[in-house]
């Protein structure tokens, strides 16, 4: 309900929505492809993905027949992260570098944000409202309340498919440098106080 009407109040092509095609990002996709076929959802491609996400990315923008977008890091800068290791020395940076400058250029073009964050996800998503104003734009988080349950439930109502690292251990999917086997977001990041890449915050 909160997606149709979001397509109400704003101009539709004045809305930006962002995918990561990570762990169980065909929930969310599902539900945007079935309101607005035509939306094209963006795809912040850091360079440093997991083949299976690529893959899932491509089968689910098949399988809903929806329009992908990647959005690439600054070609200078992604070389100097890979030169330098930042994933290592300076994990914010790389984060920095690779997703939220890339996509703070894609948001200038666009009124509102939608994205998937639930709030049981981390202790940071559990306090974000509906509605926010974020890094220069308005931000939509229609699944914030959404429980865990409600989302698996939907899951296996539509027989939707998990991206392949689920099977190996994966709860939640990012670049390979940061991303370990682990329930939840125990695998992000692992040894260091970060648990979020920085678009969110």
């Amino acid at each position: 309900a909160r997606i149709h009407r979001l397509y109400e109040d704003f101009a539709p092509d004045k809305v930006l929505v962002t995918s990561s095609f990570a762990a169980t990002s065909a929930y969310f996709l599902h539900i945007i492809s079935r309101i607005r076929p035509q939306q094209v959802v963006h795809f912040i491609d850091t360079g440093f993905h997991f083949p299976e996400t690529l893959a899932y990315r491509d089968f689910l923008a098949r399988e809903f027949g929806m329009v992908v977008e990647d959005v690439k890091p600054d070609p200078h800068h992604h070389q100097y992260a890979v030169s330098e290791k930042l994933w290592e020395t300076d994990p914010d940076l790389c984060c920095a570098v690779n997703k939220v400058q890339p996509l703070d250029l894609v948001k200038a073009r666009y009124d509102v944000w939608v994205s998937s964050l639930m709030g049981w996800q981390t202790d940071h998503r559990s306090g974000l409202p509906v509605f926010e104003e974020r890094r220069g734009i308005i931000k939509f988080n229609p699944m914030i309340d959404v429980t865990r349950e409600e989302r698996d439930a939907y899951i296996s109502e539509h027989q939707l498919p998990f991206h392949p690292l689920v099977a190996e251990g994966y709860s939640s999917i990012g670049c390979t440098h940061c991303t370990a086997k682990g329930d939840d977001r125990a695998g992000r990041w692992q040894g260091k106080p970060k648990t979020e890449c920085g678009l969110h915050l």
